[in-house]
């Protein structure tokens, strides 16, 4: 199957699920409606049960508007938006201010723009466009003190990575980002970055050197998990996959302190090859394990993924489903059907699965769970508070 025929079959998906929500807001997805059983509440409630925070923003994710038309959503833990910011172009990863009250937008790869903006309030701040001969790669994490930006940014022309460290400027003296350092020379096609802990960056490089999004070197592709120092650059660690065909994309901190890797296969389309991984610093990779027939179903992409308590969640939304594996086994344990899913998070012991089509999923680690419509159609990634 060819990559133009994939996305024209999620587009049908997605409009098919989208049409049907029109008529039944509330309604449970395929394979997923009669999953709520007797236990423990799960959180999300129906209209006629309204949240007692249901103004307090929880849910920062962007999201696709039609007619070509994108932003970034700030919104309540039923999917309710309480802001929106208008983002120029489609928005991918979202990075939220540790204790404070500011978010970071990334323009999807190669993209050119990065938008803070006060996810309170909805105040954004001037857009930042991307530096002459520079594109982000789509994602970013604040330093544990709120005052730096760490952003996956690429050299147009060979796609080497870079990460473009920022200043953010508070409010009160003009709410302004400045670019105060880079790190470089850690390889090709950065995608997601994270805090491995509180000194160290956690980088998914993915390998690939692309021009727009056409992949020019699948043949001599290095995907690499590097971790730098957040101080100086230096790489202080490095694990690479076996096959080099998997091209590292996202990443999570566990709750064990280990990073997940999902990646991006970019070899045959008829071969099943494990796409997420578990790495402590200093030992090798741990591929987590499925049959074949469930790695297919993936379709070859894993966007996002959180841990809880043992337990790993990772959506697909080119795959239009979910899986669960349990990190001590590392075996699958669950993969659910869920149109277009993309973002997850933890809240109140329990995943909070987002989509396209605008359905979030609660489900705690009994694998009950629970359903509800939201009027937004998220986009790959989001992040819970």
């Amino acid at each position: 199957m060819q990559p133009m025929v994939i996305d024209h079959t999620r587009r049908k998906l997605l409009r098919a699920a989208l049409s049907g929500l029109a008529v039944m807001p509330f309604a449970g997805l395929g394979g997923c409606s009669d999953e709520s059983r007797a236990g423990k509440s799960l959180g999300l409630t129906s209209a006629s049960e309204p949240m007692a925070d249901a103004k307090i923003a929880h849910i920062i994710g962007c999201s696709r508007q039609g007619e070509g038309q994108f932003g970034v959503v700030a919104a309540a833990l039923d999917g309710q938006p309480l802001y929106q910011v208008p983002l120029p172009a489609r928005g991918h990863g979202v990075a939220v201010q540790p204790g404070g009250s500011l978010a970071a937008a990334f323009g999807r790869r190669p993209g050119t723009y990065l938008q803070v903006f006060d996810y309170k309030n909805g105040t954004r701040w001037p857009i930042y466009m991307a530096d002459a001969g520079r594109h982000f790669y789509g994602h970013g994490v604040f330093s544990p003190d709120g005052k730096l930006i760490y952003a996956t940014e690429g050299e147009s022309q060979t796609s080497q990575g870079v990460i473009g460290v920022y200043e953010v400027q508070p409010a009160e003296q003009g709410g302004r980002l400045t670019k105060v350092a880079e790190f470089s020379g850690f390889g090709i096609g950065p995608h997601e970055v994270v805090l491995a802990d509180s000194e160290t960056l956690a980088i998914g490089v993915g390998g690939v050197h692309t021009h727009g999004r056409e992949p020019l070197n699948l043949d001599t592709m290095q995907p690499a998990l590097v971790y730098l120092n957040r101080h100086t650059g230096e790489m202080v660690d490095k694990a690479e996959l076996t096959d080099k065909h998997l091209s590292i994309r996202h990443l999570s901190v566990t709750d064990t302190g280990s990073i997940a890797c999902g990646q991006q296969y970019r070899g045959k389309p008829e071969d099943a090859v494990p796409l997420v991984a578990l790495h402590r610093r200093g030992q090798a990779l741990q591929h987590l394990v499925a049959e074949e027939a469930e790695w297919l179903r993936f379709n070859h992409y894993i966007a996002s993924i959180a841990s809880l308590d043992g337990y790993l969640l990772a959506t697909s939304p080119r795959g239009n489903c979910y899986g669960i594996w349990d990190e001590t086994s590392g075996k699958l344990v669950e993969q659910r059907p869920l149109v277009d899913a993309s973002g997850v998070g933890i809240k109140d012991g329990q995943w909070l699965v987002g989509s396209g089509s605008g359905r979030i999923v609660a489900m705690d680690t009994t694998f009950t769970a629970k359903t509800v419509q939201s009027p937004v159609m998220w986009d790959n990634h989001w992040n819970i508070i």
